[in-house]
């Protein structure tokens, strides 16, 4: 066996373990700073926001040696300072997209790009795109998100209970939020490819917190005819012993995203990737993080207040005092043995030859001279 499979064995097994739920309010207090940061990112920079949501225009133009930076600069020039993005298609061709541009605006732009790349008017493709298209996408997909969550929460509620529920929808929106909150940080263009990404992510991130819940479900099952465990500490159980499943589940779906975004995206230049590979990527890293250190403590410290649990507590907590106090005065005696065994073991290596009895020395020594 390897040595993560021996590791997840014995987290399995609870052998060994980590105290997830013990130090919850230090993962708590991490999830709140970066979740401000990305609240801090989203009001100050905002989302940049693609064609497809703004409006504006696309000009396809054939194959050009001129490099994607050059056309950039024109293309702003050209559009009296609004902002393009170039990217650089196969053959040479140049897709260059422009936000805020209207019918009347983008034709004499489009001159102006035949005329800096020197190429014919006709052979640069116009396609314009109406900001009403995006807000109805924008629409859908918060319509959508909602009858998500809705179907969510109304799931695991009857699946499990309330409070798995409401923790799995605070994790659900801890992903958003910091996915939502990466894209304004580092700027990337927010388009329907974003959109599709997010609602992905939903998925993923559910995934593992079902694993643990079901999991945290089978192992509390008649927990208060127990009195070895808490709640809170097989809640712990639980994680630990599905830790290994979910690192191992969240790695094997980061990889091919990972290609996508850093080696197509990055090194290849396939800028369009980006859209829905960094909403991928940070969603899922995310939703991992979220059902381990976010809903599953969320859930064990809802559960500890109710008044069965916290009785559930009291009697392993005393059933555990009474046992320390029984090892204790069991100790005590014992040690009072050792200690007594110690002495007469002291006392008896000092007998030596001048302890001997005085009898058995009588007789000895100079005769008396008296004959027999």
């Amino acid at each position: 066996m390897s040595k993560l499979g021996n590791i997840g064995a014995r987290l399995y097994r609870g052998e060994v373990g980590y105290d997830f739920i013990g130090k919850r309010k230090i993962w708590y207090g991490l999830s709140i700073l970066i979740t401000i940061t990305a609240i801090v990112g989203l009001a100050v920079r905002g989302l940049n926001m693609g064609i497809e949501f703004s409006g504006g225009a696309v000009f396809t133009t054939p194959k050009t040696s001129i490099s994607a930076s050059e056309a950039q600069h024109k293309a702003e020039s050209a559009a009296g300072g609004h902002q393009a993005v170039v990217q650089k298609l196969g053959g040479g061709a140049l897709r260059i997209q422009i936000s805020g541009l209207d019918t009347k605006q983008a034709l004499p732009v489009q001159e102006e790009l035949a005329k800096d790349l020197n190429v014919q008017v006709k052979d640069v493709n116009t396609q314009l795109v109406g900001p009403s298209w995006g807000e109805q996408i924008a629409n859908k997909a918060w319509l959508g998100l909602g009858i998500f969550m809705v179907l969510v929460v109304l799931y695991l509620a009857i699946a499990f209970e309330w409070r798995m529920a409401l923790a799995a929808l605070v994790a659900l929106i801890h992903d958003l939020t910091i996915t939502v909150g990466v894209y304004a940080l580092v700027g990337f263009e927010v388009t329907p490819g974003t959109v599709i990404g997010l609602l992905t992510i939903l998925g993923y991130s559910l995934y593992d917190t079902v694993v643990v819940f079901d999991s945290l479900k089978e192992a509390s099952k008649d927990i208060t005819k127990q009195t070895r465990f808490t709640y809170s500490e097989i809640a712990n159980r639980s994680i630990n012993s599905t830790l290994v499943r979910s690192i191992n589940t969240t790695v094997v779906a980061l990889l091919p995203v990972a290609g996508l975004l850093f080696v197509g995206g990055g090194v290849l230049g396939a800028g369009m990737l980006n859209d829905i590979s960094l909403a991928l990527f940070v969603g899922l890293a995310a939703g991992a993080y979220s059902s381990i250190f976010i809903a599953t403590p969320l859930v064990a410290e809802l559960k500890s207040r109710e008044p069965q649990m916290k009785a559930l507590t009291k009697r392993v907590q005393a059933k555990r005092a009474a046992a320390a106090a029984k090892e204790a005065d069991q100790e005590g005696p014992r040690a009072d043995a050792e200690d007594a065994d110690a002495e007469d073991a002291d006392g008896a290596a000092v007998v030596g030859p001048r302890q001997q009895p005085a009898s058995r020395n009588r007789g000895r020594g100079r005769p008396s001279g008296k004959r027999r």
